[in-house]
């Protein structure tokens, strides 16, 4: 066996270029096996963190049919007061233009209750969140995000201005630090946003009405308690129709993410093992000219003595050496990639990294292909008669 591997490595040096030319498939394969599933695993680490940042004590509830008995922010109050739920803080949205001194952008506004700030994780960098009173007041405040800021205003320290929301005065109040783990900055948005009383929202937009449809959930201890506490109030009120709400946790975002993620990499993982298969078939092609180019020498090593088995065992070798070699280059490479891609997206807040348990499938697939397309070729010439083998001309 050790004879048999220096003598492969002494055919694959002898013809370096071709040798490399051949390993080419492989290479090309590992890497696309490797990137791609570590890009993905990257990536959805990223999303997966950013979604767990977001606390794994929130629910959240969508009505789609109040049945008649539509949910007030009375309602809310008192639900709050049930065991095992926390707070809650409805939700309307609506998209505005902003104006300041000139300035005008898209803003998304969002309405609001004080209990917002505190479910959802925001963190204030100066000011204040809205306080009951300016719900109950209707008072028209505003606590913004950075991008707002800079971009509307022109400077963050802005406590005290007034902005225009579709023509209607808003004090500035507080200021909210942007949160690059958020999913608004995770899938891209980056939009100015601006939080107002609910109250407020209602007599800003027609669209908002006092009938809340939308809602977050804090646990007050237990998860599951507080969603079997939400799940059973809402049917209650709903006339026991679990269809007129959905109540959603984060570990739906969580479990959907996973199995959108393990699609994606079966899906990626197989296109990469067609390009390993075709660069062995490379490699069966060239191990087959080999064969030819070597076949006095096969039969002078046959006729002293040179088993069947011998000249299985060389070429069959040599085809496996071959796989190996070209796949030690492609998991380097890729590694010296990913950490190249890591550093171009570092300020996303995302790391790519090698896949240990990837690299261990490539070695293995790349084995078994160095073995099943050296098979034919080593074959081939351990059944050569030795007579015609010292006889061949070619």
């Amino acid at each position: 066996m050790i004879q048999s591997f220096k003598m492969a490595l002494k055919s694959i040096a002898g013809n370096k270029f071709r040798a490399f030319l051949t390993m080419l498939g492989i290479i090309i394969g590992v890497m696309a096996l490797v990137i791609l599933v570590s890009l993905v695993s990257g990536a959805t680490g990223s999303v997966t963190d950013s979604i767990s940042s977001l606390g794994n004590n929130l629910l959240s509830v969508t009505i789609s049919d109040d049945k008649g008995a539509p949910v007030k922010l009375q309602t809310l109050n008192e639900w709050m007061e049930k065991d095992g739920i926390g707070l809650i803080a409805p939700s309307g949205e609506t998209s505005v233009t902003g104006r300041y001194e000139g300035n005008s952008s898209s803003v998304t506004v969002y309405g609001t209750t004080p209990a917002y700030e505190t479910v959802n994780g925001l963190s204030l960098l100066l000011g204040r969140f809205i306080k009951s009173s300016d719900v109950d007041s209707h008072t028209n405040v505003a606590v913004i995000n950075e991008t707002a800021a800079t971009e509307l205003i022109g400077y963050t320290d802005c406590i005290g201005e007034e902005v225009s929301l579709d023509g209607v005065k808003f004090t500035v109040v507080g200021l909210l630090e942007d949160d690059e783990n958020s999913l608004t900055a995770v899938f891209g948005s980056g939009s100015m946003v601006a939080y107002i009383p609910y109250t407020s929202l209602m007599r800003l937009s027609s669209e908002v009405s006092s009938d809340i449809t939308s809602f977050s959930v804090s646990a007050e201890t237990d998860m599951a308690a507080a969603e079997t506490a939400m799940t059973s109030l809402l049917m209650e009120r709903f006339d026991q129709d679990d269809d007129a709400f959905t109540v959603s946790s984060q570990d739906v975002l969580e479990d959907a993410m996973s199995s959108v993620t393990s699609v994606l990499m079966i899906l990626l993982g197989s296109i990469a093992g067609i390009s390993l298969i075709v660069g062995g078939i490379g490699i069966m092609n060239i191990m087959l000219v080999t064969v030819t180019e070597r076949t006095r020498e096969i039969g002078i090593r046959k006729a002293i003595g040179a088993g069947r088995k011998v000249i299985l065992q060389q070429f069959l070798l040599e085809s496996v050496v071959l796989c190996m070699f070209g796949c030690a280059i492609g998991v380097f490479l890729s590694w010296a990639v990913l950490r190249i891609l890591s550093v171009v997206v570092s300020s996303l807040s995302m790391s790519f990294s090698l896949e240990w348990n990837v690299v261990l499938i490539a070695v293995g697939f790349c084995f078994m292909i160095g073995i099943m397309f050296g098979l034919y070729p080593a074959n081939k010439a351990a059944k050569m008669a030795p007579i015609d083998a010292l006889h061949y001309g070619g």
